[in-house]
C-alpha cells in the first residue's frame, strides 16, 4: 500500500469520525441513564464490514439524513450499530441482539440484513435500504404500494433495467457472445438473473451464472468460465472492498470487459457501471425512520424505487483493454474517470 493511499484512507477515516461526532467508534452509544430513558432507540444492521469505506459512506449518509430532520445520535436519539460482513451467522446473531434491545425501528442495510431481521421479528418496524431486485417477488413484502407486515424501504435496483447492463457491455465490446453473471449467492440474486436471461437472446449472448459465496468460489468461477476474446462479465453482487478488488483484478488478468451494478467497482479500477448512488437510499431511509418515530406505520409507507440511475466509465481501464468507447456511451456517462 502506497504512502498516498495510506494518507488518503487516514483522512477518510478522520472525516468520517468527525461527521458522526466521534461516536461511531463506540457504538452502542453510551448516555446517562436518566437521559437514555427518554430517548428513542433505533437499530442498524448492515452487511459491509465496519472498516469498509463504502459501508462508512452509507452509515454517514443515514446519520446526516437524521441530522437534517433534527435527530442527533447521542443527544436525542440512541443508535445500536452492527456490521455483519458476509457471515450468515453474524447476521442472525446481530439481528437477534438488535431486536432484544427493543428499538422503536431498525434499519436493514441490504437484503441479507433484511432477511435476518424479518426472521427475528414480525412486529418491530423495519426500514430497509439497498435491497436489490423486487422485494415483493422474493417474499420480503406483500405489495410494493402497501407493503404490509412490518417492513418498508428503498430498493436500489429494479430488474426491468437489467437489460441496460447487457446493452452497455455489447456497446463497449460488440464481439462478446458469452457473458458470466456474478450474482449474489443470496436468493435476491434470482430476480436480476431472470431479467438478464429474458433479454440475452436479443443481444446474442449466452449467460453463465457464477456464485459469490467466498473469494475462492469467485476466482474458480471466473477462471473456469474464461475461454477467449468473446467473453464478458456482469457483476451484480454487492461485496466488500477485498472481494471487489479481487474481481476487478481478475477482470484485468483475463482481459474481460466487465459491467458492474455499483460505482465503487469502477472507482477501484473496473470498466463501467450502471446503477444507483448506494448512499442515497440511506439518506432517504432516514426520512422513513423519522416518520415512524413520530407515529406512522410501515404499512402506510410505500416502498420506493431509485430516484436516479448513473453510468460511470473508467477510461483508463477501457484503454488498457484496447476498447474504443463509442460516442453514445460517452454521451450517456454521468462520470468519466480518467
Amino acid at each position: 500500500m502506497t504512502v498516498d493511499r495510506l494518507a488518503g484512507e487516514a483522512m477518510r477515516r478522520r472525516e468520517f469520525i468527525l461527521l458522526l461526532g466521534g461516536a461511531a467508534a463506540a457504538w452502542p452509544l453510551a448516555a446517562p441513564a436518566q437521559q437514555r430513558a427518554s430517548m428513542p432507540r433505533i437499530g442498524f444492521l448492515i452487511g459491509l464490514p465496519a472498516d469498509d469505506a463504502e459501508g462508512q459512506a452509507r452509515l454517514a449518509a443515514f446519520v446526516q439524513g437524521l441530522a437534517e430532520l433534527g435527530w442527533t445520535v447521542g443527544r436525542n436519539l440512541e443508535m445500536d450499530y452492527r456490521a455483519a460482513g458476509r457471515d450468515p451467522d453474524r447476521y442472525r446473531k446481530y439481528a437477534r441482539e438488535l431486536v432484544a434491545l427493543a428499538p422503536e425501528v431498525v434499519l436493514a442495510g441490504g437484503a441479507p440484513a433484511l432477511a435476518a431481521l424479518q426472521q427475528a421479528t414480525r412486529t418491530l418496524p423495519i426500514v430497509f435500504a439497498n435491497v436489490s431486485n423486487d422485494p415483493a417477488g422474493t417474499g420480503y413484502l406483500a405489495r410494493l404500494a402497501r407493503p404490509g407486515r412490518n417492513t418498508t424501504g428503498f430498493v436500489n435496483f429494479e430488474p426491468r433495467f437489467g437489460w441496460k447492463l447487457l446493452e452497455l457491455l455489447k456497446q463497449l465490446a460488440p464481439r462478446v457472445t458469452r457473458v458470466a453473471i456474478l450474482r449474489s449467492s443470496m436468493s435476491t440474486g434470482i430476480g436480476q438473473m431472470s431479467a438478464l436471461q429474458a433479454v440475452a437472446p436479443k443481444f446474442g449472448v449466452e449467460l453463465t451464472a457464477l456464485g459469490d459465496h467466498d473469494a475462492g468460489e469467485i476466482e474458480r468461477g471466473i477462471a473456469t468460465f474464461v475461454h477467449g476474446p468473446n467473453d464478458g462479465l456482469i457483476v451484480t453482487s454487492q461485496l466488500d472492498r477485498i472481494d471487489r478488488e479481487q474481481i476487478v483484478a481478475l477482470a484485468a488478468l483475463y482481459r474481460l470487459p466487465a459491467v458492474y451494478a455499483f460505482r465503487r467497482y469502477v472507482a477501484e479500477g473496473g470498466l463501467i457501471s450502471f446503477g444507483t448512488d448506494q448512499a442515497e437510499p440511506y439518506r432517504r431511509a432516514a426520512g422513513y425512520v423519522d416518520r415512524i418515530l413520530k407515529g406512522e406505520r410501515p404499512i402506510d409507507l410505500p416502498v420506493r424505487a431509485p430516484a436516479k440511475y448513473e453510468t460511470v466509465l473508467n477510461m483508463k481501464t477501457a484503454k488498457a483493454l484496447g476498447l474504443e468507447v463509442p460516442a453514445q456511451v460517452l454521451a450517456r456517462a454521468d462520470e468519466v474517470i480518467e
